[in-house]
């Protein structure tokens, strides 16, 4: 909502907002008759109030006692869509977004579905307020519609078919053309339009794949034409606009490119990297701050455009996801980029998502990294120590150098002194138990470690007498991990994604080390942390905490069957010399 909008209209629905939130049920029967009296009148600011009044109270009441209530008013506010008032076309596009959120089988029912669809398309064309609430609300169908499907297809993939299928074109299409509006840029239409269009493909079903590729292609038309037109900017406000486009033109890439199935990636992802290479040099200039290293040694100076390289960054990932190893030609090319995105940890989510993009980097590509990864190294390290570096990047940064050990296998060898001992001291952070922005950090920092651990433990084991060396080294924090572990199970803070960690690395050390450290595991801290986890909720949990215990058995029963087995042969031998003893 722009500021010169906010008004004692808007102001009182947001408060009957509020109300019916804190008030549920009783709200209900207040409102409604309001409702009914002034929805028809001939003075738009009744008409306006009444459906402003009707979408504000649909959140918070029961939802069973709302049904029937929104059936019954959805062909007048669908009509009202039409209305002769701009402000009341408005109010009811927010209200039908409101009423696919919170009572979805109300607008996908068929009885209302198609009247729906139309007047939304028809809104698309109207004034650009009630266009992007009309944008919204085909983000929330969208998703609903998806959602519906996915549940009634009883499995968790793609749903072949939805509600939708047979208007997708029609909507893709009137969202496009949205998108390009002259006036886009009022009432943040044109970012209305795009996050419509992200949602709309986000939920595509398997019979829309057809309208993806397009979309795909489209959108990679328009990145490579908004690219050429940069040297015509000439204004901050220019710059603004041009930098929103190209942030929005990435995220819907993201969102077309993680439907492109792998068959078909291959043969975009040269234009899609190329677009994407253009971008991140037309977002950094030669003026910056300071000298940036790169991994080979180079240096760079950079400049960000706001926002733009997150979204890039978040594209890549998308494109390392389809095209999976074959990724591996553009690294070369695209390292130094990623190598400068690592830097600029003065801009937090452009290094954080810098570090996500390379884990999913280490995922695909494993040892063909490895040239890559002294330099990685040590800028990771460097962000660690910066004090200036914001503490969300740490356990980001964490979890990735287990990532970089399951793909470098034993070749992760050489950093491991460097890397647990980061752990270590990593393990013994402590905050201000009082603050809860902290407990959450120190959590998630706890979270990372435990990851870290588990991709070090995973990635050494089993690969050649390198590995085994690697291990052998690791053994030495063996008892520091397991001691870390009981202090997760003892803390109060502790939650249940930490016990999951805790109990796949529990079983992750047994199957590595065995016998060796069956003393470490068979304490009352440990058994605590897996009995948690075997009375949790969540079946991932659960079933690690299954598997380490049987873990832990199965160790357990094998030593004792060596013992027994030394103690059996000792028993003979010595029954075979009694009985041969002449002093017998």
């Amino acid at each position: 909502m722009d500021d010169d909008e906010w008004n004692p209209s808007k102001a009182a629905g947001v408060c009957l907002m509020l109300l019916a939130q804190c008030c549920e049920d009783p709200v209900v029967n207040l409102v409604i008759p309001f409702v009914k009296e002034n929805i028809k009148k001939p003075d738009w600011r009744y008409r306006d109030a009444a459906v402003m009044s009707f979408g504000s109270i649909l959140e918070g009441p029961d939802p069973a006692a709302l049904k029937p209530l929104v059936e019954s008013a959805m062909p007048v506010i669908i009509e009202l869509l039409r209305d002769e008032s701009p402000a009341v076309r408005d109010t009811a596009a927010w209200t039908i977004g409101r009423v696919c959120e919170t009572l979805p089988e109300v607008a996908l029912h068929e009885a209302y579905l198609v009247p729906l669809l139309t007047g939304l398309v028809e809104g698309l064309s109207a004034e650009p307020r009630v266009a992007a609430n009309v944008c919204w609300a085909f983000s929330s169908l969208a998703e609903s519609a998806y959602d519906a499907a996915s549940e009634n297809s009883g499995h968790n993939g793609e749903p072949r078919t939805y509600i939708l299928s047979q208007y997708f074109n029609v909507i893709t299409e009137r969202l496009l053309a949205t998108s390009s509006r002259p006036d886009g840029g009022q009432h943040n239409l044109r970012n209305a339009a795009y996050s419509a269009l992200m949602a709309l493909m986000r939920s595509a079903a398997q019979d829309c794949y057809c309208e993806v590729q397009r979309v795909t292609l489209i959108v990679l038309e328009r990145l490579e034409s908004i690219i050429g037109l940069e040297h015509q900017i000439v204004s901050h406000q220019d710059r603004a606009q041009f930098n929103d486009l190209q942030s929005l033109l990435c995220g819907t890439l993201q969102s077309v490119l993680r439907k492109i199935s792998k068959e078909d990636a291959p043969a975009i992802s040269d234009k899609v990297m190329l677009a994407l290479m253009s971008m991140f040099r037309t977002t950094t200039t030669s003026e910056g701050s300071g000298d940036q290293t790169a991994v080979n040694g180079e240096t760079d100076k950079t400049k960000f455009s706001d926002g733009v390289q997150e979204d890039a960054l978040l594209a890549v990932s998308a494109l390392v996801e389809a095209v999976g190893e074959s990724f591996v030609k553009y690294v070369n090319d695209f390292m130094p980029i990623l190598v400068i995105c690592l830097r600029n940890h003065r801009e937090t989510q452009v290094c954080m998502n810098a570090v996500g993009l390379l884990g999913d980097m280490c995922r695909v590509l494993n040892k063909n990294l490895l040239a890559h990864c002294d330099g990685l190294i040590t800028i990771l390290m460097e962000i660690l120590q910066d004090i200036n570096a914001h503490k969300s990047l740490r356990p980001a940064i964490l979890s990735t150098f287990g990532d970089l050990s399951l793909a470098l296998g034993s070749e992760f060898w050489k950093y491991l002194p460097i890397v647990l001992e980061t752990l270590s001291q990593a393990t013994q952070a402590e905050v201000n138990l009082e603050d809860p922005d902290m407990v959450e950090y120190l959590n998630s920092l706890r979270t990372s470690c435990l990851e870290a651990y588990t991709g070090i433990i995973q990635g050494l084991k089993g690969d050649g007498s390198q590995s085994a060396a690697a291990l052998e080294f690791v053994a030495g924090h063996v008892s520091h991990i397991l001691s870390f572990i009981q202090h997760i199970g003892a803390d109060s803070i502790t939650t249940e994604d930490l016990i999951s960690a805790s109990c796949g690395l529990i079983g992750d050390l047994v199957s590595a080390y065995g016998g060796s450290i069956l003393s470490l595991v068979e304490v009352d801290g440990i058994a605590s942390v897996l009995q948690r986890g075997r009375r949790a909720k969540a079946s991932r949990t659960k079933n690690l905490a299954v598997w380490a215990t049987k873990e832990i058995r199965k160790l357990k029963n094998s030593v004792g069957s060596t013992a027994t087995t030394v103690a059996n042969s000792t028993l003979s031998h010595t029954a075979t010399t009694v009985q041969a003893s002449p002093s017998g």
